[in-house]
């Protein structure tokens, strides 16, 4: 399989508010930018969008390495949360509505095609591709947040 590096990152002014994401996917050297801005969504959702718009860009199975600064991402893939919100008709331990489930389920089917590892990098601490990817998810909600987060209501309204 080839093997891909992503790095993903998410951004809110405001938190809900306007937001975007920036994601950096690396083969063989070559590097592709993916980006985009939303009127109103959460920070939370842009991290987990990065991961899924960029992991849908593959055309085929491959490794992947995703850098992420965001542990909810990570932590919930790293420590088996996912897995259980699945199995637990996507409820927390707690019982309570899990949070962004229409991205959890696709990131969910995405992740079952490729060999992929979370890797968690913290944010603003020098990364150059997290770094980049923050820039990228700040300028598309400041530069073109005209997109719609349809799926933002839907979640809000379900809890």
């Amino acid at each position: 399989m080839k093997k891909v590096e992503i790095y993903t990152d998410g951004a809110c002014t405001g938190n809900p508010g306007k937001g975007g994401f920036g994601a950096i996917l690396i083969y063989n050297g070559t590097e592709k930018k993916i980006s985009r801005g939303y009127r109103k969504t959460t920070n939370n959702r842009m991290e987990l969008m990065a991961a899924v718009e960029s992991l849908k860009l593959l055309k085929e199975p491959c490794t992947v390495e995703l850098y992420s600064d965001s542990k909810y991402l990570t932590d919930a893939i790293n420590k088996g949360w996912l897995e259980g919100w699945a199995k637990n008709g996507w409820r927390k331990a707690d019982k309570k509505k899990v949070l962004n489930v229409d991205l959890w389920q696709e990131l969910r089917q995405i992740i079952d095609v490729h060999d992929v590892t979370f890797i968690w990098v913290k944010g603003h601490a020098g990364n150059k591709y997290n770094e980049i990817c923050d820039v990228m998810a700040v300028d598309a909600y400041t530069l073109s947040a005209e997109n719609i987060d349809e799926n933002y209501e839907n979640n809000v309204s379900n809890i």
